[in-house]
């Protein structure tokens, strides 16, 4: 789903007043070329996802004439079998977990009675309701010249799509990734589920079987289990591997306590059965074991869509990690741009309309925009909510050397305890100066309150500038605050400070 990202806000924005009249005129009659005529744009957009749907509705909405090719779903991964509908299901687990947890609160628990039909009409309600701020009508309205139709390069500056053949100033790839399936023995003759096609089940997943640890394995995992499936979850190495592994720990210890079993450490040698119930062999620490269940779903990892896109009669490289673009996203060809996952850069939508916003400034108005990936946020979406931005603590070590971590606990929160959501902590790092490189919060709303740690490291800011504003009583917000403020704790440690103040004390 495109939102406005960086550059491309303003430019999007600019919707609601709508084009100039010399704009649209000329827009229409783009949209009206009739299928088999030579097409001929300032840019060509590959992909109808997050990335190329920002693209196409800011270019087009700054009067550059474009043309979209997508072969499927508009929308994308994003809104079709990703953070949508991920997100759906994971507020129906939540509403389902609400009903069984409120003792604390003197409210009598209930059992949730699930109707798995209705889970998935709700899933795909939210899905539905979204749909139109993506759909081919809307961008044909914004005079983009939508081809539905498979792209590829017949040249380095022209590409066949159904009847078209389009020539353009700029071409942006932006087709995504799809599912990653594993090598494993036996796994083609048993039936599996990946993230395109988890949300189509209306059934209750008796016991569903989880390859893979990483956000996706863990959001879909508690979300099945709060909804009544038994869940295995299999990790070859560490669940959450990527995160700060201080804050990894508070969500798998919430999550294992909920029911959810996790198995690090474990590789699957091989998958049989398949006519009633799967069989999963596993390893782990030189011991073999078989987990059965009635469901399998892949959560491996991401490849990029490149299969189809004759990427070398246009003279782009590329490998198995995606297209190689530069900072600037430019690839080997000079009139070719990719952007967001075909990049292999993180898999989120954000990045891609990240991406977007510095596409608009580079291939619109000529700015020598760039990517910085140190001010890359990203959140997972278990309960609790683990959120990261810039460098983890390790990170941070091994580049700048001599670093201060400063942490403050949600326990201490008052908001916190008034809504008994007491696990977890914010931690930031800065280098020795004080400047913030990195910080992660794993608790209720984490996804929210790494914003602001978002912010202040896309600006340079440093601790002090942390402890300058005020927020609002009684909010989460405040250990954001309260964290930052270790700053002037850890200060008042020294000896030095500690004569200072103890000299003011005398002149009363």
């Amino acid at each position: 789903m495109p939102q406005p990202s960086d550059g491309a806000a303003g430019v999007m924005r600019m919707a609601s007043g709508g084009a100039p009249s010399g704009i649209a005129t000329r827009s229409k009659t783009l949209a009206e070329s009739p299928p088999g005529m030579e097409l001929r744009v300032d840019l060509c957009v590959i992909g109808g996802g997050a990335g190329g749907l920002s693209v196409a509705a800011a270019a087009a909405q700054l009067g550059v004439s474009v043309a979209l090719v997508e072969k499927h779903k508009m929308g994308g991964d994003c809104l079709n079998y990703g953070c949508v509908p991920s997100k759906a299901l994971i507020a129906a687990g939540q509403r389902a977990q609400l009903m069984r947890s409120s003792t604390p609160f003197g409210i009598a628990p209930v059992r949730p009675s699930i109707d798995h039909g209705a889970v998935h009409d709700h899933v795909h309600d939210v899905i539905a309701a979204i749909a139109p701020n993506d759909s081919v009508e809307r961008f044909c309205g914004l005079g983009v010249v939508v081809v539905q139709a498979a792209g590829h390069f017949v040249s380095r500056d022209t590409v066949v799509a159904g009847d078209h053949r389009i020539k353009a100033r700029r071409f942006i790839i932006a087709t995504g990734s799809s599912p990653a399936i594993p090598p494993i023995p036996g796994l083609d003759r048993v039936p599996y589920f990946t993230n395109e096609t988890i949300f189509d089940t209306r059934q209750k997943l008796d016991h569903l079987i989880i390859v893979g640890a990483g956000p996706m394995g863990l959001e879909l995992g508690q979300a099945f289990l709060r909804l009544g499936s038994r869940v295995t979850v299999l990790e070859a190495q560490r669940a959450l591997g990527k995160d700060d592994p201080e804050l990894t720990e508070v969500v798998l210890k919430h999550l294992r306590a909920e029911g959810l079993d996790i198995r690090e450490g474990t590789t699957v040698e091989r998958v049989g059965g398949g006519t009633r119930l799967i069989d999963v062999h596993t390893s782990a620490g030189g011991r073999s074991d078989v987990v059965q269940g009635s469901h399998l779903l892949l959560a491996t990892g991401r490849a990029p869509n490149v299969s189809g896109l004759n990427l070398e009669a246009a003279g782009i490289k590329y490998d198995t990690r995606g297209i190689r673009v530069d900072t600037a996203l430019q690839t080997s060809n000079r009139k070719v741009l990719a952007i967001g996952d075909v990049t292999g850069a993180p898999p989120f939508t954000h990045v891609a309309n990240y991406h977007a916003g510095i596409v608009i400034r580079r291939a619109v108005f000529h700015l020598g925009a760039t990517v910085d990936s140190t001010i890359l946020p990203w959140v997972t979406f278990t309960d609790p909510e683990l959120a990261h931005v810039g460098l983890t603590e390790a990170q941070a070590r091994k580049q700048h050397g001599r670093v201060r971590v400063y942490r403050w606990p949600y326990h201490e929160n008052d908001r916190a305890q008034a809504e008994r959501a007491t696990e977890g902590l914010v931690k930031i790092v800065t280098d020795g100066k004080g400047k913030i490189r990195g910080a992660g919060i794993v608790g209720r709303q984490a996804g929210e309150l790494i914003q602001l740690w978002s912010l202040a490291i896309s600006q340079g800011l440093n601790i002090k500038a942390m402890t300058q504003w005020i927020s609002p009583y009684p909010t989460l917000s405040e250990i954001n605050k309260r964290a930052a403020f270790g700053y002037y704790a850890s200060a008042a440690a020294k000896p030095l400070v500690r004569r200072v103040i103890g000299w003011l004390k005398r002149l009363g």
